[in-house]
C-alpha cells in the first residue's frame, strides 16, 4: 500500500447523488453470503460495492431473507440519524449479548436511554483528564518493556503489547485501588482471556461472563462500605436516574462494567495496532509524526486540550481509523416501513453500514485505498460529506468512549514514538479478522529501536 503525497491534497470528486424513487429493491449478488459471521464477509462486500454500487442486497441462506448493505454518507446520516428511531440492533446482537450482557451496546429502546444518560457524564472530557496519570503509568511501564526488548531480542509483539496496554488502562480506570481485589498480577489475571483466543465464539462468551461474578462481588463491597473513591465503577454505582432517581441495579451496573471492558480495550488496542503497523510502512509520515512529538515534547499530565498541540498526529490515527475501522460494521433492522437511496424499505428488513465501504467511498475520497494523513486536512474536512468518515459510528448510539479512546491513543503516541521507531513489519500485509472488530488476523511483530 504505497504512499504517495499529495500537493495540495487532491479535492473530493462530486459527492452528489442521482436522485432515484422506486418501489422494488436495490440491486442483489449474484451469490449468496452468511454476511457478517465470517471473515470472508468484508471481502464479499467489498468486491459486490465495486460491482453494485453504495446500496444492494446480499441473500442470507441461513435467515432465508437478504440483507441490505448502505454505503453512501446520506443513507448513513438517514439510518443513524435522521430516522434512528426506525431502526433497532440488528443480526448478531444476540451474540454480543451473550458477551456483554444488557450493557448499552446492546440494550434498546427506553432502557437504553435511561442507562446512555445516566453513563454519559462519566465520559466528559474533564473527568477523562483525571485518568492522565493511569495513562502515563501505563505508558512509562510498556516503554521501559520496550526499551529492554530494543537492547535484547531487538524485536517486539506490538499486537500483545498495545493490547495489554489498553486493557490495564480501562482495568485501572474502573476498578482504581480495588482492582488488587480482583487480580494480584495486572498481566496474569481473569480478564486477560480477552487477549487470548481470536475466535470469539460461545465457549469464550461463558468463560468471560464468569467474570461477571468477580465484578458483581466488588460492586457488594463498594455498596456495603461507600468510600467516595473515583473511578468509572463508582461514577456507576453514583449515577442517578434524571427522571426517577433511581440508581442502577447490580446486575445493570454489572452489565456496563463487562461492556466498558470490551469497548474501551479492543477499540484502542486495534487503532494503535493498525497504526504502528501504517507508520512502519510509510516511513515519511513516521519521520513526519516523529518531528511533530519533538517539537512539542513531553506533555506530562496533559489536558484534552493540550492534544490540539497534535495536529498531524490526529491526522494519522483518524487516517488509520478511516482504512481500519475497529468497528467495522454496524447492524440495524427496521422497525416500519421507510426509504432509503429511494428505494421502499420493508418492515424487518436487515440494514448493514459498513465504515470499512463508507471510509473507501471513491466518491468521498481522494485516492480512498492510500494511507495519507492529509485525507484530514482541514479543507478536506471541510468539503467532504459529514458522515463520510464514522469510525465511532454516528447519531444517538455513537460510542460514549470516543473521547477516552481519543485521548489515550494520542497521549501513546507523545510517549511512545519520541522514543522509539518500529520497522520490517511481518507480515507486509496482515490478513484481516473481520468479526466483532476489524483486527489482524495474527500478531504483528516488529524491529523495535530506541531514538
Amino acid at each position: 500500500m504505497p504512499w504517495v503525497p499529495c500537493d495540495p491534497p487532491l479535492p473530493p470528486v462530486n459527492t452528489g447523488r442521482p436522485k432515484i424513487t422506486s418501489a422494488t429493491a436495490p440491486p442483489s449478488a449474484l451469490q449468496p453470503h452468511e454476511l457478517g459471521s465470517t471473515d470472508e464477509s468484508i471481502v464479499v462486500l467489498r468486491r459486490t460495492f465495486d460491482e453494485l454500487g453504495d446500496l444492494f442486497r446480499i441473500h442470507v441462506p441461513s435467515r432465508g431473507t437478504s440483507t441490505w448493505v448502505a454505503s453512501h454518507p446520506d443513507d448513513v446520516k438517514h439510518v443513524l440519524v435522521t430516522n434512528h428511531r426506525n431502526y433497532t440492533k440488528g443480526v448478531g446482537i444476540d451474540r454480543v449479548r451473550l458477551l456483554l450482557g444488557r450493557g448499552i451496546m446492546t440494550s434498546e429502546g427506553e432502557f437504553w436511554r435511561r442507562q446512555r444518560r445516566m453513563m454519559q457524564p462519566a465520559f466528559h472530557r474533564r473527568v477523562i483528564e483525571r485518568y492522565a496519570s493511569i495513562v502515563r503509568e501505563e505508558n512509562e511501564s510498556l516503554g521501559a518493556e520496550w526499551s529492554a526488548a530494543a537492547h535484547g531480542t531487538g524485536s517486539v509483539n506490538v499486537t500483545l503489547s498495545v493490547s495489554r496496554l489498553a486493557l490495564r488502562i480501562i482495568l485501572r480506570a474502573l476498578f482504581d485501588d480495588d482492582l488488587r481485589q480482583l487480580v494480584t498480577d495486572l498481566d496474569h489475571n481473569p480478564f486477560v482471556a480477552i487477549l487470548q483466543g481470536a475466535r470469539r465464539d460461545t465457549r469464550f462468551a461463558y468463560e468471560f461472563r464468569q467474570l461477571a461474578r468477580e465484578v458483581k462481588a466488588l460492586v457488594a463491597i463498594r455498596r456495603a462500605r461507600p468510600q467516595g473513591r473515583f473511578d468509572l465503577l463508582q461514577l456507576l454505582l453514583d449515577a442517578r436516574d434524571a427522571d426517577t432517581g433511581e440508581t442502577m441495579s447490580d446486575a445493570e451496573v454489572v452489565d456496563e462494567v463487562m461492556t466498558l471492558v470490551v469497548a474501551g480495550h479492543e477499540t484502542t488496542a486495534s487503532t494503535l495496532n493498525w497504526t504502528w503497523w501504517l507508520l512502519a510502512t510509510h516511513p515519511a509520515v513516521a519521520m513526519r509524526l516523529a518531528e511533530e512529538q519533538y517539537a512539542v515534547g513531553d506533555l506530562g499530565l496533559a489536558s484534552y486540550a493540550d492534544l490540539i498541540r497534535l495536529p498531524y498526529t490526529r491526522q494519522v490515527v483518524d487516517e488509520s481509523m478511516r482504512l481500519y475501522p475497529p468497528g467495522w460494521l454496524l447492524t440495524r433492522r427496521s422497525i416500519g416501513p421507510d426509504t432509503l437511496g429511494g428505494h421502499a424499505v420493508p418492515p424487518g428488513t436487515d440494514v448493514f453500514i459498513s465504515p470499512y465501504l463508507v471510509h473507501r467511498h471513491p466518491q468521498h475520497w481522494s485516492l480512498p485505498e492510500t494511507f495519507d494523513p492529509g485525507h484530514f486536512d482541514p479543507a478536506q474536512v471541510e468539503a467532504r460529506h459529514a458522515f463520510a468518515y464514522i469510525p465511532f459510528a454516528a447519531g444517538p448510539r455513537h460510542c460514549i468512549g470516543q473521547n477516552f479512546s481519543l485521548y489515550e491513543i494520542l497521549l501513546h503516541c507523545n510517549l511512545a514514538v519520541r522514543r522509539f521507531q518500529l520497522t520490517d513489519p511481518q507480515p507486509v500485509q496482515p490478513a484481516l479478522e473481520a468479526r466483532i472488530n476489524l483486527r489482524t488476523a495474527g500478531d504483528v511483530h516488529m524491529r523495535i529501536e530506541q531514538r
